[in-house]
Formats: C-alpha cells, sequence, structure tokens
C-alpha cells in the first residue's frame, strides 16, 4: 500500500538533515505567435516566439502536489494570444511589459515573471515595375520575406570537357497575409480540413536552378547579376501570385526565371507549407477576424516539382534540393 505524504507536508528524507526546496520556476515555453496588423491594403508583421517563466510561492505544488497557486501553463500560453489581440504588438519589449505585470499583478502567489521573447524580422518583398498576371505590382503590400535567412549554393560538375552547374539557395522563408486560398479539392472520409478563401501562404524556398553553360566555348554567365536577379524574380512572382494552390505559386516563381533568365534552363523547389493556423479567441471573449495565429513547424505538406525550359531534359537530382 502506497502511503502520500500529506498536504502541508514534505515527504519524509532518507537523509538526517532536512530537505530543502531551492529556486524554482515554471511555465510555457516557445509560443509561437504571429500578428498580423492590417491597414487597409498595408499588412504588418509581429513574428514572436515567447517564453514563459514565473515564480513564487510555490512550495507546496512541490512537497505535496497541491496545485492551490499554480496557475497552469496553458493558461499563460491563452494569454499570450489573447494580448496580441487585445494589446497589440508594439515592440518585444513592450509586449513583455505587458505579459509580465499581468501575471504577477493578477496572480497573488505569483511574484515574479520573466519572459523572453525572439522576434523573426521580416521585410517587404519589392513588385516589379510592370503589372503582374494576377494582381497589380502597385496593390502588393501584404508579401514579406524574412531577413538574413538563406543561404547561398552552387555544385559545380566537371568532367575534363563539359562543366555543368547547378546553383540555387535554400532556408529562404517568405509569406504572403492574404491573396491565397485553397479549396475545391478531394475529400474523403478522413478529410477535416476546412476550404479556406482567405489565408497565409508561407513557405521556406529550397530552390536549384542549371545554368546552360557547358563548354567554354560559350560565354560564361555573370553569375552575381545571376543570383541577383533570379532570386528577385522568385519573390516577385511570389508576391504577385494570387495563389490557389501552392503548386501554383511553384510554377509561377519558376516560369518566372525561365522567362528572364536566357542562362538557366531548369530550376526545381521543394517547398514545405508552414501552416498558420487561426487561433480560437472565442473562450476569452474576443473576436480572432484573421488577426492571430499559431504557427506550426509540424506536420507540414511538401511540394517539390521541376520548371523546365521547352525542349530540355530534367538534370537537377530530385532530392537535391532536400539536402
Amino acid at each position: 500500500m502506497t502511503v502520500r505524504p500529506q498536504p502541508g507536508r514534505p515527504a519524509a528524507s532518507r537523509s538526517s538533515r532536512p530537505v530543502m526546496l531551492g529556486q524554482n520556476q515554471y511555465g510555457k515555453a516557445e509560443n509561437r505567435v504571429v500578428k498580423i496588423t492590417r491597414e487597409g491594403a498595408t499588412h504588418h508583421i509581429k513574428d514572436l516566439n515567447v517564453s514563459v517563466a514565473l515564480s513564487g510561492d510555490m512550495e507546496e505544488v512541490h512537497y505535496s502536489g497541491s496545485n492551490a497557486n499554480v496557475l497552469p501553463t496553458d493558461t499563460t500560453k491563452n494569454t499570450v494570444f489573447a494580448f496580441a489581440k487585445e494589446h497589440g504588438i508594439e515592440s518585444a519589449e513592450q509586449f513583455g511589459i505587458h505579459l509580465a505585470r499581468h501575471f504577477v499583478t493578477s496572480q497573488e502567489p505569483i511574484h515574479q515573471a520573466r519572459i523572453r521573447i525572439e522576434e523573426y524580422a521580416w521585410e517587404r518583398i519589392p513588385a516589379s515595375d510592370a503589372n503582374s498576371q494576377f494582381i497589380g505590382a502597385d496593390e502588393v503590400k501584404h508579401s514579406f520575406v524574412r531577413q538574413g535567412q538563406e543561404t547561398r549554393l552552387t555544385q559545380i560538375t566537371y568532367d575534363g570537357e563539359r562543366w555543368e552547374v547547378v546553383s540555387g539557395l535554400k532556408d529562404l522563408v517568405v509569406m504572403n497575409s492574404t491573396n491565397s486560398e485553397f479549396w475545391g479539392y478531394v475529400k474523403d472520409k478522413y478529410t477535416t480540413l476546412p476550404e479556406a478563401y482567405d489565408r497565409i501562404l508561407a513557405t521556406r524556398v529550397a530552390a536549384r536552378w542549371r545554368f546552360n553553360w557547358t563548354d567554354d566555348e560559350q560565354r560564361m554567365p555573370q553569375w552575381e547579376t545571376s543570383y541577383k536577379q533570379v532570386r528577385k524574380h522568385m519573390l516577385e512572382a511570389f508576391a504577385e501570385t494570387y495563389s490557389l494552390s501552392l503548386q501554383q505559386t511553384l510554377y509561377q516563381m519558376g516560369a518566372r526565371i525561365i522567362n528572364h533568365r536566357a542562362e538557366i534552363d531548369e530550376v526545381r523547389f521543394s517547398l514545405p507549407n508552414k501552416h498558420h493556423f487561426l487561433v480560437d479567441l472565442e473562450p476569452f471573449g474576443l473576436k480572432n477576424d484573421n488577426e492571430v495565429y499559431f504557427a506550426a513547424d509540424r506536420p507540414y505538406g511538401l511540394i517539390e516539382a521541376t520548371v523546365l525550359r521547352d525542349g530540355c531534359e530534367p538534370r537537377i537530382p530530385e532530392d537535391l534540393t532536400n539536402l
């Protein structure tokens, strides 16, 4: 028979010396919250990773298991999302101040709150001068690219006679906060996904492109200029495509590169769909009007395809974009 310690009394110790509880804290770590502020057609993004740690009068929960002074960590998570709606996110510092003040002043047992925030910066994707196929370039005020994330890549193959140059990039994180839909798909008895007519579209681009320069007799491409231009056209296509599927966006990105860069014959993409789900704020008496999202990293849809110049054969290995 198991004898449980009485509430308010520490369990018996095998040591002759008393056992004391030292520093302790608890909370919800790494709450990913994305806040979209909409000023007409112009959107602003705040993308935060918020960790909450609370400490105070918490001896009894350790000694006897009494939760009388414990604010659930799930509640701290909900508070982060609700405060993103109620207070907005003017800055990471101000958002953290709101949260810390709330936890300490609203809960008597909590004597200290530590809020750690990582902010992921985004910058706007500049649109092309000419109107795109789907929306005018002057209308694009909702497309962003994460700052300082991408890695530039190249692979050179030479057999003494012929060259093969495959360049690319990885970890280029992009987002459209609107002008993306997903509906009309196949449904069976396991389908629970609701159709979306206005959603966030975000992905981490891994791309490789193959140059048609193969021998020394040809004019060599200007590599630096080529990379900058390919990246520019890729981002413009992402921003200016009104997307009904990530596959459609992928094709437009590849087609824009092929149509504008004569030195490239083949482009292959691997695009994981970085899902953003609307947070249900109704339990807190709040309406979520496409403003507060939960950013999920797993599981994710993975869209992969190759876009080719007409008459060319694919040569980029299918798994190269996943290395």
